[in-house]
């Protein structure tokens, strides 16, 4: 017998030796970071209202792991645009969204922040997506804290069935891939 027919058998079960350990850290860690969301709200507009009720008493975000907004992108993992964003303020976003830690989310509060919203004219940006990969949209002007709740469970599904790594590959979240390579495309 050769060493190279015993190469591959002893490689293929340290691959998949790794391989399971890699998805057991990969699952509790997901199963760590979608119940415990650190949010930072940006609210523009009317939609801060309701964004407000979920946090109230009786539809209570805290019950989901996203009880504590951060006012500083870098204590935040989740940011969410609650309202209208002017083209003014566009930039400002970018840096927020760029000044977070990674693995970030995103997710787009109401009409307004999703499409533009009513208001079709050149100062409003006609959706976030333009600036920022968006994972999750909360449509409704305003959206009810129901639908709000729904989207935040979306999203800790979705943060659940990622691929965590303990270490940094230099690579980041999937969405963001997604929306770089769309950007440079053209599309």
């Amino acid at each position: 017998m050769a060493d190279t027919d015993i190469a591959p058998i002893i490689a293929t079960r340290r691959d998949e030796a790794t391989g399971f350990f890699q998805k057991l850290v990969s699952k509790g860690l997901g199963w760590a970071r979608k119940y415990s969301l650190f949010t930072y709200p940006y609210a523009t507009a009317c939609c801060g209202m309701e964004y407000m009720s979920v946090a109230a008493s009786r539809h209570d975000i805290s019950r989901f792991g996203a009880e504590f907004p951060r006012f500083s992108p870098r204590q935040a993992d989740l940011l969410m645009v609650v309202g209208t964003i002017n083209l003014k303020q566009a930039p400002i976003l970018k840096r927020v969204y760029e000044q977070m830690t990674e693995p970030k989310w995103v997710v787009s509060f109401g009409v307004c922040a999703s499409s533009g919203g009513f208001y079709d004219n050149y100062a409003v940006l006609q959706g976030i997506d333009r600036i920022i990969p968006v994972d999750v949209y909360i449509p409704g002007c305003p959206p009810r804290p129901e639908q709000v709740l729904d989207g935040l469970m979306l999203l800790q599904e979705k943060i659940g069935n990622q691929v965590h790594r303990l270490r940094d590959t230099g690579q980041p979240n999937q969405t963001a891939a997604d929306h770089a390579r769309l950007l440079s495309s053209g599309k």
